[in-house]
């Protein structure tokens, strides 16, 4: 059994859905970024 760090070792095939991961997980982290600072002020 080989053991493969899937944020290491991307396949070139997959880079469509590894993009999409990235995006969705910033805007995550905006969005919670926002929201702390709007409900801080």
């Amino acid at each position: 059994m080989t053991w493969r760090d899937t944020m290491v070792d991307q396949p070139e095939t997959d880079s469509t859905a590894y993009l999409t991961g990235w995006t969705i997980s910033g805007l995550a982290v905006l969005g919670t970024i926002v929201a702390v600072w709007v409900l801080g002020i």
